[in-house]
């Protein structure tokens, strides 16, 4: 498929398909779904990065068993608005994917997404480092794709 606007991805589902969210980072990416309803997401699973086609074989696998019929992508724009090498990172991943995976992708601002949910983890939750670092990339991945959720 094709990457397009987050206000033309639910025109794009079919009834009962489920939105991927992927906060991707360098070592890690971080996943979570929505509700068939479209109107929740919950973080799932934190995935180490290794090979490129290992990573992709592993999220085909997930979109296939849980009926996800598009992706909303983390963006990591820059405070100042400008996209940074870590955004160009993110689109090649994204470019790279659709290649191997036919679905529409959308992308999502996520600035302070990881700081926010970092700050919730310490302060409401008061977890330990060792505890926030396991669950920090699928909670930020949740952020990002509730965040769409919202906007849509």
């Amino acid at each position: 498929m094709a990457i397009t606007g987050i206000d033309r991805l639910q025109d794009a589902l079919k009834p009962g398909q489920r939105l991927l969210g992927l906060d991707v980072g360098a070592k890690t990416i971080g996943l979570a779904l929505s509700d068939v309803r479209l109107t929740i997401a919950s973080p799932v699973d934190t995935l180490k990065r290794g090979k490129f086609a290992d990573d992709a074989r592993r999220l085909a696998r997930m979109i296939a068993a849980e009926d996800v019929g598009a992706l909303v992508i983390g963006l990591p724009v820059e405070m100042s608005g400008r996209e940074g090498p870590r955004c160009q990172s993110v689109r090649q991943f994204a470019d790279n994917l659709l290649k191997l995976v036919d679905l529409p992708v959308a992308f999502w601002d996520e600035r302070l997404s990881t700081a926010a949910v970092e700050r919730v983890l310490i302060e409401e939750a008061d977890m330990s480092r060792k505890r926030r670092a396991e669950v920090v990339d699928k909670m930020a991945a949740a952020y990002i794709l509730q965040g769409a959720l919202d906007a849509m």
